[in-house]
């Protein structure tokens, strides 16, 4: 395995909110990796002295040898957003800004600079607000990679929960249930494991779409004609899947010790448990990019932002996972 640290690119995500701090947050600690920032430095700035942080920013040279920074330090790639003095009130005109990170730290994975990149939260309402379609980071990084067909993973200690449909209206989600997006959403989930968490053979329980997974039938059909067919064609090319199964019993801790994720219809149906379970160690990672993409698993919490009570636990947790992902995936050849 290669032991050289990993360089991981974080983005703070909408600079109103908490992103920021949490950021700072974290350069006070003795970090597992090299990280560069993705961030306008005068924001920074700004924000570590609302919250009495010291702060150090040394600019990113890129070529240099990676190394982890002392605790009060950072280094920052450059990013300058259009006002920085908008703690707790998001301003649209930053949208922009938000977006150009994403692309620089999506640049700097692509071309082998960055061993994976980590995203702080954004307001989707404000960047859609400047004109901008926006439904998310899944969603946006697939588009500015090209990528067809992505799944959005939550993780915490004990339970991952990977999603067949993400930011949908409820009354969209049955027309976006098809036996082809069930089928590639199985097969991503299991080849990501398989690749970026070191799990040889997978084993996926799958939630019905209807309550009591349609109960034959009597409360939909989209188990028997669409759900059931693609687990059968997948078990038949030797996937471990079971279900589907109600949602409402596919939680229990009992049966939890013997899977490695459980895959849900839509986001409401799999996020209130995980997060009931692990919220603010959970985190959140996007499976089928040609990169490495991990996240905190919290939205940007406008009202904590400057206060100092913001709890960086989650994105510890996320670049844990992006530095164990980055060294399985050197160390995983391709099938």
């Amino acid at each position: 395995m290669d032991s050289k640290p990993s360089l991981i690119a974080l983005t703070p995500g909408e600079p109103a909110g908490i992103g920021p701090d949490i950021c700072l947050q974290l350069a006070q600690q003795d970090l597992p990796a090299p990280i560069v920032v993705l961030a306008d430095p005068d924001l920074l700035h700004a924000r570590a002295r609302r919250l009495g942080l010291p702060l150090t920013l040394k600019e990113y040279q890129p070529g240099r040898e990676a190394r982890i920074a002392p605790a009060g330090t950072l280094e920052i790639l450059p990013v300058r957003c259009a006002r920085n003095d908008v703690c707790g009130t998001p301003d649209p005109a930053n949208a922009a800004y938000i977006l150009e990170t994403l692309r620089q730290a999506v640049q700097g994975c692509a071309r082998g600079e960055f061993a994976a990149m980590v995203t702080g939260p954004v307001n989707k309402a404000v960047i859609n607000s400047a004109g901008i379609p926006f439904t998310g980071h899944t969603e946006f990084l697939a588009e500015i990679t090209g990528t067809d067909a992505v799944v959005m993973m939550l993780a915490t200690p004990g339970l991952r929960v990977a999603l067949v449909t993400t930011h949908l209206a409820l009354k969209e989600i049955f027309g976006a249930i098809t036996r082809e997006k069930v089928t590639s959403t199985l097969r991503i989930t299991h080849d990501g494991l398989r690749r970026f968490f070191g799990i040889d053979n997978p084993r996926l329980l799958v939630c019905g779409l209807n309550p009591h997974a349609g109960e034959d039938g009597n409360l939909g059909r989209e188990e028997i004609e669409i759900i059931n067919p693609a687990i059968a064609a997948l078990r038949d090319a030797g996937l471990q899947i079971i279900g589907p199964k109600p949602a409402d019993t596919s939680f229990l801790p009992a049966d939890l010790t013997d899977l490695d994720a459980v895959v849900a219809m839509y986001h409401d149906q799999g996020l209130p448990v995980l997060k009931h379970m692990g919220f603010g160690k959970a985190i959140n990672v996007t499976l089928g990019l040609p990169i490495i993409r991990t996240s905190v698993d919290h939205g940007t919490a406008l009202e904590l932002a400057g206060t100092g009570r913001a709890d960086a636990g989650s994105l510890d947790a996320a670049i844990l996972a992006a530095v164990e992902m980055a060294r399985n995936a050197r160390s995983t050849p391709p099938d």
